[in-house]
């Protein structure tokens, strides 16, 4: 039997993605958003409020980069969810993270991140005081250790956080379950 619990977020697992974009002045301005998800082979969707003073930043520098977010830093990742870079203009730096600028888009890649895309901004649909901005991958960057000889990443090795919809928790994710396109080949026969 199954218990009608309202309307709410119910999606699981959402990931931890921490948007980075330059302001005015080139400084680095990051935010933890959970509300993202691959729209296009080449292309990320994020839902952003309009307040946002990284969304501000993306409007102007028309670019951006998308990290996962890792358990070893869960503290920082959850900090830039927390204080608004409104209130708090040297919030990148109160961590103590640093940056390099992308190769290929006008945006900061966060080098304590395991993994991340580069994306220039692609589309915006504004909605009651949300974005949904498009961004599209120019390039994706991955910790050296976590990329096997295939040339792929081994997800399993990064220890990237989940956010549970329900209760507000962080998870880790990483356990192998099984490969998609192959188990349900066991179905039917």
């Amino acid at each position: 039997m199954k218990k009608n619990l309202g309307n709410i977020s119910a999606v699981y697992p959402m990931p931890v993605l921490m948007i980075a974009a330059y302001d005015e002045n080139g400084n680095v301005n990051v935010m933890n958003a959970a509300w993202g998800i691959m729209c296009d082979y080449d292309k990320v969707a994020l839902n952003v409020d309009e307040d946002h003073k990284t969304m501000q930043n993306i409007l102007k520098t028309k670019a951006f980069t998308v990290a996962l977010a890792d358990f070893k830093h869960m503290a920082e990742a959850d900090y830039f969810g927390m204080v608004s870079g409104n209130d708090v203009p040297d919030k990148f730096e109160k961590t103590g993270m640093t940056a390099v600028k992308s190769e290929f888009v006008n945006a900061p890649v966060i080098n304590e991140f395991p993994v991340a895309m580069e994306c220039e901004l692609y589309d915006v649909v504004e909605k009651e005081k949300m974005y949904c901005m498009v961004g599209k991958i120019v390039n994706v960057t991955a910790d050296e250790e976590l990329v096997g000889a295939d040339g792929k990443v081994d997800i399993s090795k990064a220890d990237i956080l989940a956010f549970d919809t329900f209760k507000g928790n962080y998870y880790r994710l990483g356990e192998l379950a099984g490969k998609a396109w192959s188990e349900g080949e066991k179905v039917g026969k």
